[in-house]
């Protein structure tokens, strides 16, 4: 994971076969997975051949997302600052479409869809 201001820090795919998604990209990258701790049913880590993180698979069912909503990559961007950059989207046309939360042993987060509607999340890492 990134953690640079201003870089994208992390991309996963949301996919409504958590389990055909998983088989899908091991064959395609040789991605092997390994669960995410407290998540083991819902979310995998990506790792490619030398074993880095490389990316994530969530299993839109175990999310509780909308079934009008396609199975979809998703991307975060890193800012030193998750409460400024949250107040910046919004005073730039943007809008908060989840408030800043915390996820264990990765950081706060929130997602945003900027003016043209498209959606990103923003991810304020956890101090190593």
């Amino acid at each position: 994971m990134s953690e640079s201001h201003g870089t994208i820090s992390w991309t996963e795919l949301m996919a409504w076969d958590f389990k055909i998604a998983k088989e899908f990209y091991a064959k395609v990258c040789g991605w092997t997975f390994s669960a995410f701790p407290g998540m083991e049913d819902g979310y995998a880590v990506a790792h490619n051949a030398a074993g880095q993180p490389v990316a994530g698979i969530g299993d839109m069912k175990e999310f509780g997302m909308h079934e009008s909503i396609p199975s979809h990559w998703f991307s975060y961007i890193a800012v030193d600052d998750i409460k400024s950059s949250v107040e910046l989207i919004k005073a730039a046309g943007g809008e908060v479409k989840r408030e800043i939360f915390h996820v264990p042993n990765v950081g706060q987060i929130a997602i945003v869809q900027d003016r043209v509607g498209a959606m990103i999340g923003f991810v304020q890492p956890d101090p190593s």
